[in-house]
């Protein structure tokens, strides 16, 4: 098993703009579940109507992914603002 054990430390994850990746993930997913919305009768016939609903399904999990990323941003903001006042409290 030592041949599996990590020999340095994992780098520090990466910080981006979240709220924009999710948000174009759930476009991307509501613009294809559009575009085969017209092919329906053609999914169904060769038993592939799954892949609409795949779409739909993803455009929906990516609202509340939205939703999710949103409240998690504004908190790490609401973190950072009580950290920045804080010391200013106490030097007080």
């Amino acid at each position: 098993m030592t041949k599996w054990t990590p020999r340095h430390e994992a780098p520090e994850p990466l910080e981006g703009n979240v709220v924009a990746t999710i948000t174009g993930g759930t476009v991307i997913w509501f613009v294809l579940f559009l575009v085969q919305l017209p092919f329906y009768g053609w999914f169904e016939d060769h038993d592939r109507l799954w892949w609409l609903w795949t779409c739909l399904a993803g455009a929906g999990l990516g609202l509340i992914g939205v939703w999710y990323v949103r409240k998690r941003d504004a908190a790490i903001r609401r973190h950072a603002a009580a950290q920045r006042e804080t010391p200013e409290a106490a030097a007080h």
